[in-house]
Protein backbone atom coordinates (compact mmCIF):
# COMPACT_ATOMS: atom_id res chain seq x y z
CA UNK A 1 0.00 0.00 0.00
CA UNK A 2 2.91 2.35 0.73
CA UNK A 3 4.29 1.70 -2.75
CA UNK A 4 0.95 2.69 -4.30
CA UNK A 5 0.77 5.82 -2.12
CA UNK A 6 4.30 6.86 -3.17
CA UNK A 7 3.46 6.14 -6.78
CA UNK A 8 0.32 8.29 -6.62
CA UNK A 9 2.35 11.14 -5.08
CA UNK A 10 4.98 10.88 -7.84
CA UNK A 11 2.19 10.71 -10.44
CA UNK A 12 0.70 13.85 -8.90
CA UNK A 13 4.01 15.71 -9.05
CA UNK A 14 4.58 14.69 -12.67
CA UNK A 15 0.96 15.48 -13.46
CA UNK A 16 1.17 18.92 -11.84
CA UNK A 17 4.35 19.70 -13.78
CA UNK A 18 2.72 18.64 -17.04
CA UNK A 19 -0.50 20.46 -16.15
CA UNK A 20 1.55 23.64 -15.69
CA UNK A 21 3.19 23.10 -19.09
CA UNK A 22 -0.23 22.37 -20.65
CA UNK A 23 -1.75 25.54 -19.17
CA UNK A 24 1.18 27.70 -20.31
CA UNK A 25 0.98 26.39 -23.85
CA UNK A 26 -2.85 26.51 -23.85
CA UNK A 27 -2.97 30.14 -22.68
CA UNK A 28 -0.13 31.22 -24.96
CA UNK A 29 -1.85 29.68 -27.99
CA UNK A 30 -5.38 30.82 -27.13
CA UNK A 31 -4.71 34.27 -25.66
CA UNK A 32 -1.50 35.41 -27.37
CA UNK A 33 -1.70 33.63 -30.74
CA UNK A 34 -5.53 33.77 -30.79
CA UNK A 35 -5.96 30.09 -31.69
CA UNK A 36 -9.40 28.57 -31.10
CA UNK A 37 -9.43 27.09 -27.59
CA UNK A 38 -9.82 23.54 -28.95
CA UNK A 39 -6.71 23.93 -31.16
CA UNK A 40 -4.81 25.52 -28.27
CA UNK A 41 -5.88 22.56 -26.13
CA UNK A 42 -4.45 20.07 -28.61
CA UNK A 43 -1.10 21.90 -28.64
CA UNK A 44 -0.95 22.06 -24.85
CA UNK A 45 -2.02 18.46 -24.49
CA UNK A 46 0.48 17.18 -27.06
CA UNK A 47 3.47 18.91 -25.51
CA UNK A 48 2.49 17.96 -21.98
CA UNK A 49 1.89 14.31 -22.98
CA UNK A 50 5.40 14.03 -24.40
CA UNK A 51 6.92 15.43 -21.22
CA UNK A 52 4.55 13.26 -19.17
CA UNK A 53 5.70 10.10 -20.95
CA UNK A 54 9.35 10.86 -20.31
CA UNK A 55 8.83 11.69 -16.64
CA UNK A 56 6.26 8.97 -15.92
CA UNK A 57 8.33 6.15 -17.33
CA UNK A 58 11.42 7.39 -15.52
CA UNK A 59 9.97 8.26 -12.10
CA UNK A 60 6.45 6.85 -11.67
CA UNK A 61 5.91 3.48 -13.34
CA UNK A 62 8.17 0.46 -13.35
CA UNK A 63 8.85 -0.56 -16.91
CA UNK A 64 8.08 -4.05 -18.04
CA UNK A 65 11.40 -5.74 -18.72
CA UNK A 66 10.22 -7.27 -21.97
CA UNK A 67 8.60 -4.05 -23.26
CA UNK A 68 10.14 -2.45 -26.27
CA UNK A 69 10.37 1.31 -25.82
CA UNK A 70 8.70 2.13 -29.15
CA UNK A 71 5.79 -0.20 -28.33
CA UNK A 72 5.54 1.28 -24.85
CA UNK A 73 5.46 4.79 -26.32
CA UNK A 74 2.79 3.77 -28.85
CA UNK A 75 0.57 2.40 -26.06
CA UNK A 76 1.22 5.57 -24.05
CA UNK A 77 0.26 7.73 -27.04
CA UNK A 78 -2.90 5.68 -27.71
CA UNK A 79 -3.95 5.97 -24.07
CA UNK A 80 -3.15 9.69 -24.21
CA UNK A 81 -5.16 10.01 -27.43
CA UNK A 82 -8.15 8.57 -25.61
CA UNK A 83 -7.40 11.05 -22.85
CA UNK A 84 -7.37 13.83 -25.45
CA UNK A 85 -10.80 12.74 -26.69
CA UNK A 86 -12.11 12.76 -23.12
CA UNK A 87 -10.44 16.14 -22.61
CA UNK A 88 -11.93 17.62 -25.80
CA UNK A 89 -15.40 16.27 -25.06
CA UNK A 90 -15.53 17.79 -21.59
CA UNK A 91 -13.96 21.09 -22.71
CA UNK A 92 -16.65 21.37 -25.41
CA UNK A 93 -19.34 20.43 -22.90
CA UNK A 94 -18.21 22.95 -20.28
CA UNK A 95 -17.25 25.86 -22.57
CA UNK A 96 -19.59 25.66 -25.56
CA UNK A 97 -22.61 23.94 -24.11
CA UNK A 98 -22.77 24.97 -20.44
CA UNK A 99 -20.94 28.33 -20.42
CA UNK A 100 -21.94 29.32 -23.96
CA UNK A 101 -25.64 28.76 -23.28
CA UNK A 102 -25.80 30.46 -19.89
CA UNK A 103 -26.28 34.20 -20.00
CA UNK A 104 -25.87 34.27 -16.22
CA UNK A 105 -22.47 32.54 -16.33
CA UNK A 106 -21.31 34.75 -19.19
CA UNK A 107 -22.28 37.85 -17.20
CA UNK A 108 -20.29 36.86 -14.08
CA UNK A 109 -17.34 34.88 -15.50
CA UNK A 110 -15.08 36.05 -18.32
CA UNK A 111 -14.54 33.67 -21.21
CA UNK A 112 -10.79 33.17 -20.50
CA UNK A 113 -11.58 32.39 -16.85
CA UNK A 114 -14.35 29.97 -17.88
CA UNK A 115 -11.92 28.19 -20.20
CA UNK A 116 -9.29 27.93 -17.48
CA UNK A 117 -11.74 26.71 -14.84
CA UNK A 118 -12.98 24.13 -17.35
CA UNK A 119 -9.39 23.11 -18.09
CA UNK A 120 -8.70 22.50 -14.38
CA UNK A 121 -11.83 20.35 -13.95
CA UNK A 122 -11.15 18.42 -17.15
CA UNK A 123 -7.54 17.84 -16.14
CA UNK A 124 -8.74 16.17 -12.93
CA UNK A 125 -11.06 13.87 -14.88
CA UNK A 126 -8.39 12.91 -17.41
CA UNK A 127 -5.76 12.49 -14.68
CA UNK A 128 -7.83 9.72 -13.05
CA UNK A 129 -8.25 7.97 -16.39
CA UNK A 130 -4.52 8.33 -17.15
CA UNK A 131 -3.34 6.85 -13.87
CA UNK A 132 -5.64 3.84 -14.02
CA UNK A 133 -5.07 3.06 -17.71
CA UNK A 134 -1.28 3.47 -17.52
CA UNK A 135 -1.02 1.42 -14.35
CA UNK A 136 -3.04 -1.38 -15.93
CA UNK A 137 -1.36 -1.41 -19.35
CA UNK A 138 2.16 -0.05 -18.98
CA UNK A 139 3.43 -1.01 -15.57
CA UNK A 140 5.29 -4.17 -14.71
CA UNK A 141 3.09 -6.50 -12.68
CA UNK A 142 4.57 -7.10 -9.21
Amino acid sequence: MNKLKNQIIKFGIVGFTCFFIDMLVFNFCSEILNFHYMIAGVFGFTISVTVNYLLSMKYVFERKEDAKRHREFIVFVILSGIGLLINSFFMYLFVDIIYGNSNHLMSVVSEPLAKNISRVIVTGIVMCYNFISRKMLLEKKS
